[in-house]
């Protein structure tokens, strides 16, 4: 080889070399048991006469052709003046509908246990991974971790292509004091146990953490700054500590809503968790659109505070609302179905004294209102309570839920897919349906724009381009629910 040429050639040679390998990690091989739940798996797609809902709140697009070409979105258009690559495998999609992969941002890899006392929740390290990923979900974030560990390794597992399921965002163990309700989470002790709590998590690989209902100011301030040295976020599910003050010391997220702030009630001592019951009949008689409720939804929005919507598990709450849902029965351990159906008689049985119907209705109202404002509101399931809120299909529920708060299915759809993706900070990958992006998305039979209740009727899933047969996902998980 002549001399002057001999580096070109090493560098050519490195530089495919190179390529070859981010092309690996950005779409792994997958493990040989995987193979049963894939239904498309080519490295050139054409999915053509599909109806297109880009997750940007735009009106659906007839009659679209959108390439896949190794793991990415190569071409979206319409059919007529979209070209299909030679070579292309081609998927006729008429009558169905795509749209963005859901962002799943309060949702646990965990689920309470059958019987008790203790309450204890066990990692659902079989079962919601798959679920997650059938039903529409491509990217989580845990938002709260009982074993984490346990979930850092199923990122692990997931991003190797060793295990079918959503793109992981580990979320630290629960940052709590005392009064944890659950024996699994570490109870702080101090300003200074929650920032090394903090920077030992993050050297294990989580990226975000969660203040839960106990934690005093000191500890969150503390929990705010560690993370922020870091880049990364925290948000809450709070009770000590009222939305607003929250706010002041930096806290970016706020899970569940209105019905879990407790600063309305009059004579709240500082930095101590009141009685849910005082707090609720505190809460009940105020306006949303005027008034204390208000002041606080604008000063959330100015200060850049995310609200995280978990519709599904509020709705359990009130007596005989939460739909009985064939599918979510099937996935249960028959155990765990008993346990949830006898909950959920004892909750009918006091109806007449429930707050639950006012309060979730107030929860409708401020959500939509809080958009309204200009806030980022993001969409979650939260599988806890009592059960019967389980992966994949409680985020369905959860922007079915949406739409029935005022939002369209348009919006719902946004807020479930973009405004997640915007708040992980990867909006330039996934969250809407864009050339260039992630080929993260959901093949729909139907058009949920029109019926909302379609969103139930996944039939593929595409993560990374890979397409796997929501079916038959969850099937093969049928009846651990409860289990693990």
């Amino acid at each position: 080889m002549r001399k002057g040429l001999f580096p070109v050639f090493c560098s050519l040679v490195l530089a495919s070399l190179f390529a070859a390998r981010c092309r690996a990690q950005a779409a792994p091989k997958l493990a040989p048991e995987l193979r049963a739940f894939v239904k498309e798996d080519a490295p050139l797609v054409a999915l053509t006469h599909v109806r297109v809902i880009d997750g940007t709140g735009a009106a659906p697009r007839a009659d679209q052709t959108l390439v896949i070409r190794e793991g990415k979105i190569a071409s979206l258009g319409d059919r007529a003046s979209t070209k299909i690559p030679e070579g292309a495998k081609v998927v006729d999609l008429s009558g169905r509908t795509v749209i963005p992969g859901l962002v799943g941002m309060h949702d646990h890899m965990y689920y309470p246990s059958p019987g008790g006392p203790p309450p204890l929740y066990p990692e659902h390290a079989a079962s919601f991974p798959r679920l997650y990923l059938a039903g529409g979900v491509t990217s989580i974030r845990t938002t709260g971790s009982i074993e984490p560990y346990a979930d850092l390794e199923l990122k692990r597992d997931t991003d190797d292509g060793k295990m079918a399921g959503p793109k992981i965002h580990v979320t630290g163990p629960y940052l709590e004091g005392p009064g944890a309700f659950a024996l699994q989470m570490h109870q702080l002790t101090d300003a200074e146990d929650a920032r090394r709590t903090v920077e030992f998590w993050i050297a294990q690989g989580v990226t975000s953490f969660k203040a839960y209902q106990n934690i005093t100011p000191e500890e969150l301030g503390a929990a705010v700054e560690a993370a922020h040295a870091h880049g990364m976020k925290v948000t809450g599910h709070l009770c000590s500590i009222g939305f607003r003050e929250a706010a002041s010391l930096g806290i970016d997220d706020l899970e569940h809503g209105l019905v879990v702030d407790t600063e309305f009630l009059t004579g709240k001592k500082p930095g101590l968790c009141p009685s849910p019951a005082e707090a609720d009949k505190a809460l009940l008689p105020l306006e949303v659109s005027s008034g204390p409720i208000h002041d606080m939804i604008r000063d959330l929005v100015a200060r850049h505070v995310a609200i995280t919507s978990t519709l599904p598990v509020f709705e359990t709450l009130v007596p005989n609302r939460a739909p009985l849902d064939g599918r979510v029965l099937d996935a249960m351990l028959p155990e765990a179905r008993i346990s949830y159906l006898r909950r959920r008689a004892l909750l009918s049985d006091g109806a007449a004294k429930s707050d639950w119907p006012a309060l979730f209705k107030k929860e409708l109202e401020f959500e939509r209102e809080f958009v309204r404002q200009g806030g980022l509101l993001l969409a979650g399931l939260d599988p806890t309570g009592y059960g019967g809120v389980i992966a994949g299909f409680g985020d369905q529920r959860e922007v079915e839920l949406l739409v029935e708060a005022g939002f369209t299915p348009l919006e719902a759809v946004h807020i479930a897919t973009s405004n997640g993706a915007e708040f992980l900070g990867e909006g330039d990958k996934i969250g809407t349906l864009a050339v260039g992006k992630q080929a993260d998305l959901v093949v729909i039979d139907g058009d949920p724009s029109g019926n909302i209740k379609d969103i139930e009727k996944i039939e593929i899933v595409f993560k990374d381009g890979v397409g796997y047969d929501s079916a038959k996902l969850i099937e093969s998980v049928r009846g651990l629910v409860g289990l693990r």
